[in-house]
Parts: C-alpha cells; sequence; structure tokens
C-alpha cells in the first residue's frame, strides 16, 4: 500500500469518495477540489490517498489547518476534515496508514497535535480514532439558523 498525496489524475475517485462519506453534500464536491487543486481551498490544505500495488485509490484523508480545536491550545492545528476508505478495503489497515501519513506530516512541519472529529452517533469512527489513540475531548450538538426570513416572521 502507498500513501501519497493527491493528484489530479485522481479527481473522479476523490470526488466519488466524498460522496460516498457525504452524500447529502454531493453538489459541492467538484468545485471543493477544484479550488484545492487552484490553491483557494478554506478547507483542505493537504490530502493523501491510499493507493493499492494495482494503481487503485482505496482511500484518502483530508486535513486542514484550523485556527482552533476543542481541547487543544494550539493554534494553528492540523484537522483531519475527512478520512475514508471504501468499503471493499476496510478493516485492513488502510486508514491507520492514513492517520499515520496526517501525523508524520503534522510532526515534519511543526506541529504539537492534530485534531479530528465524528458524529456522535458514528461509533466505528469513534472506536477507530481511540483505537488509533485519539482522545475524546468534547461532544457538541450545533445549531444553524438562516437569518432571511427572521425579520418578516417577527412582524405577522
Amino acid at each position: 500500500m502507498n500513501i501519497r498525496f493527491v493528484n489530479e489524475t485522481d479527481i473522479d475517485i476523490w470526488s466519488r469518495f466524498r460522496t460516498e462519506l457525504w452524500p447529502e453534500s454531493s453538489d459541492d464536491h467538484a468545485s471543493e477540489i477544484e479550488e484545492y487543486f487552484q490553491g483557494n481551498s478554506i478547507d483542505i490544505d493537504i490530502v493523501f490517498v491510499a493507493e493499492t500495488e494495482s494503481g487503485d485509490i482505496v482511500g484518502f484523508l483530508e486535513l486542514n489547518l484550523r485556527d482552533y480545536a476543542e481541547g487543544s491550545r494550539c493554534s494553528p492545528i492540523p484537522y483531519i476534515e475527512a478520512w475514508f476508505v471504501s468499503n471493499a478495503h476496510r478493516g485492513k489497515g488502510i486508514g491507520k496508514l492514513l492517520i499515520q501519513a496526517a501525523e508524520h506530516w503534522s510532526l515534519e512541519n511543526g506541529y504539537s497535535e492534530i485534531a479530528s472529529d465524528t458524529t456522535p452517533n458514528n461509533l466505528a469512527s469513534i472506536n477507530a480514532h481511540k483505537k488509533l489513540g485519539y482522545k475524546e475531548v468534547a461532544r457538541v450538538v450545533c445549531f444553524l439558523k438562516p437569518l432571511k426570513n427572521v425579520l418578516t416572521q417577527s412582524a405577522a
């Protein structure tokens, strides 16, 4: 297994895997990937892919440099925004190799911590993080309300 940086020949599979990971936001993947390769992404700084000896891409990890991460005083801090291995290749240590690549990159670039998150109900991801030495530091329920109709609703 070869863990390497993503390149433009990986766009289709990377986009397909992002859609599997986040099907509700599949319309955004092409533009976010394009922004990454143009150097204009605000959410993706580094992307690793897992490539088999036959050249098949079977997973990826997106790393972002955030100003803040729960439980950390470091800023910026490398943050795992996406971590995915295709169903057929799970349980073979590929996810661990992707995490190790992100950790090594972070250390080599002077960072002392790395952060990640998942949803509270994603027990597979929670267990995988813990197995790799990540400590749970917070549970958060986030809310968002569009404000475009607030004035018209309050006037009624």
